[in-house]
């Protein structure tokens, strides 16, 4: 399989309300993280980090410009890549004990084969000696905390089920909302190591009536109110038939 340069590994998409989609285009859509990057006045906000495959701040001038926290939406491998290269990083306390040691198994390295690429990273990556480097929190995160940028303000919903310490990122004033992995547009994963159904079904009955106006998820596409309220309303009835 051919190799992507470093330059061309990281795609940059604006989406409005001075957030932007970084994402990594060679990596395989289902396997494919969004990270976040949000505008403030005062600081930015980077919610997750991709694989840590090729170096975020070296390669997008967007994440170094201003003063940045780093939040990981969760601890799996797709999510918290680059993490270790931000000075302030947030992570839900029920998984600081991964962020600071990424064991293999809990941030469910196993899936990373050749196979999830469509082209590989540049050189020296080799998919049998991935792992994420250590990257401790600089503040732990609890449900109903606010992630300050200054002029904007985002409340952490903890969400837990895909694992246990998953959060989303609300923002009241504009209805926008970082949903992590607990909810996208696309095959949700139920199964993996330290996911919990009954706290999965909580988590989903807690985001359906929260007013939202544009959910940016930790995969796929983004989606509106009408969509959001489809996609749960959809997995409860599956759960409760």
């Amino acid at each position: 399989m051919d190799r992507a340069k470093p330059e061309d590994w990281w795609r940059i998409e604006r989406k409005g309300d001075d957030v932007t989609l970084i994402s990594e285009p060679f990596i395989q859509e289902f396997y494919r993280c969004n990270c976040w990057h949000v505008r403030g006045r005062d600081r930015d906000m980077l919610v997750d980090s991709g694989m840590g495959v090729v170096s975020l701040r070296d390669w997008v001038p967007l994440v170094t410009e201003r003063s940045l926290t780093a939040v990981a939406s969760h601890t799996h491998f797709d999510h918290i890549g680059c993490h270790h290269e931000f000075a302030d990083r947030c992570v839900h306390r029920a998984e600081a004990g991964i962020l600071a040691d990424p064991a293999y198994d809990a941030i469910l390295a196993n899936y990373v084969t050749d196979d999830i690429f469509d082209r590989l990273p540049p050189l020296p990556y080799q998919s049998a000696d991935y792992g994420v480097k250590a990257a401790p929190a600089t503040r732990l995160l609890e449900d109903g905390d606010v992630v300050d940028l200054g002029d904007r303000h985002f409340e952490v919903i903890h969400t837990p089920g895909h694992s246990p310490g998953g959060i989303a990122l609300w923002e009241a004033a504009t209805g926008i909302l970082f949903s992590g992995d607990i909810v996208y547009d696309g095959p949700l994963i139920e199964d993996t190591y330290h996911a919990d159904a009954t706290d999965y079904y909580r988590s989903m009955v807690r985001l359906y009536d929260l007013p939202v106006r544009i959910v940016h998820g930790g995969h796929f596409p983004s989606y509106d109110a009408a969509r959001h309220r489809a996609i749960i309303r959809a997995w409860l009835d599956d759960k409760d038939g």
